[in-house]
């Protein structure tokens, strides 16, 4: 697994400040996903406002990251860092505030962290869209997910096993590396099952469309006889036929919360605090309907 860093440094005592990020994702996966660019954008305009640029480092693990945050700390070159993709007993929170660099993370779960954290309700996010399946009839519905070590993944699988009981529906995972590679094969492998699920979600947009496409290649109808809904929005789920409901949010606005946050960090050294981002809301468009005969 690749990674970018995400950090603020300075190129010299005297000279033009800037903020870096670690990201730990495949590298393939970074250059094709509109949420980091969408999110980066939106961080980078909100330092650009205080004449502050930014520097993306791309690493191969999580262990090699965090020997660029040390080596970065030593060398006094860090003034601040935005942390993504919290994996499940994560140690960069802890060995950033040990380090004292400034940094803020995106991502979390509202509860209290080493650093201050700009998270979204995963749990909710995902809820909304199994409530709406299930209102429409789904009983048996395939879920395309993430990397199953990030914590966002954790909550969403969390609120698939409560939906479980509550919803009465039937929900089978497929774990992927957001790729639209994995994406198209986590898909053709629920559609070959037996039984069929009539319905799919999918933890990212760019593996929504290379499902849909893998729906239209095998002639299985959307949404006639499969619904497909993404978790993520963008242009990538308008453009196809048919467009792909999906959950949206304001990524760009996420991005330039997050540098205030940080910002504000790098300031003052507040105390460690949760601030949530408002939980996404689910766009219908014509890639869902009832499943078949109900």
């Amino acid at each position: 697994m690749s990674g970018a860093p995400t950090s603020c440094s300075h190129t010299g005592r005297a000279g033009s400040r800037a903020k870096a990020r670690v990201i730990a994702r495949p590298a393939r996966t970074l250059g094709v996903e509109p949420f980091f660019a969408h999110f980066l954008s939106g961080l980078q305009s909100r330092l650009s406002n205080e004449g502050i640029a930014t520097q993306l480092l791309i690493v191969e693990d999580t262990e090699a990251e965090v020997a660029v945050y040390r080596r970065w700390a030593a060398e006094n070159r860090v003034d601040g860092l935005v942390l993504l993709d919290l994996t499940v007993d994560d140690v960069r929170p802890r060995l950033l505030a040990d380090l004292r660099v400034p940094a803020v993370i995106l991502g979390g779960h509202g509860a209290p962290l080493p650093l201050t954290s700009v998270w979204g309700d995963d749990h909710a996010a995902m809820t909304r869209i199994l409530e709406y399946l299930a209102g429409l009839g789904h009983r048996f519905i395939g879920h395309v997910s993430g990397i199953p070590s990030y914590q966002h993944t954790r909550r969403r699988l969390r609120a698939i096993g409560d939906a479980r009981e509550s919803l009465g529906i039937d929900i089978a995972s497929v774990a992927t590396d957001y790729s639209d590679t994995q994406g198209a094969s986590a898909t053709r492998r629920l559609l070959e099952a037996s039984p069929r699920c009539t319905a799919i979600i999918y933890d990212s947009d760019v593996m929504a469309g290379a499902g849909l496409g893998v729906a239209t290649e095998m002639g299985v109808p959307v949404p006639g006889e499969v619904s497909i809904v993404s978790f993520d929005d963008s242009i990538l789920t308008h453009l196809p036929h048919p467009p792909i409901t999906a959950l949206t949010r304001d990524t760009y606005a996420l991005g330039t919360l997050t540098a205030t946050e940080l910002l504000h960090t790098m300031a003052e050294r507040p105390e460690p605090r949760a601030v949530q981002a408002p939980t996404p809301e689910l766009v219908v468009r014509g890639s869902t309907a009832p499943p078949p005969g109900a």
